[in-house]
């Protein structure tokens, strides 16, 4: 191993500026990613910017399988790509793996792909 390793990349650590739960959605900059425990305030935690997770699903959203999703920070879910975005919001870095119409359930399964994102 070089003598020089940090991190696989997979998982990367993450200090936390508030309260993050387990599962919760994190975006930091350009990343977004998931938390794998809760972090308190000040604290470093594990947070996942690769792999797939059922997430919060914006009720009105209509989503393609294969569609770029936007996370709606305001809301805390996933709209479809032609959501215009507002500040603090995120996109270009999580695809939907499943195609959900309009009040078809409150997850979807998303690939968050580690590439970096747009955050408005």
């Amino acid at each position: 191993m070089a003598n020089n390793f940090v991190q696989t990349g997979s998982v990367i650590d993450h200090t936390a500026a508030s309260v993050i739960s387990s599962g919760d959605v994190v975006v930091m900059g350009s990343l977004i990613g998931i938390a794998l425990a809760d972090i308190a305030i000040g604290e470093v935690g594990a947070v996942m910017i690769r792999g797939v997770f059922d997430l919060p699903k914006k009720n009105a959203a209509v989503i393609a399988n294969g569609e770029q999703v936007l996370w709606d920070s305001s809301t805390g879910d996933f709209d479809d790509a032609a959501a215009t975005p507002a500040s603090g919001d995120h996109k270009g870095s999580v695809v939907a793996l499943e195609a959900k119409g309009a009040t078809t359930g409150e997850t979807i399964r998303v690939l968050l792909t580690g590439a970096a994102g747009t955050l408005s």
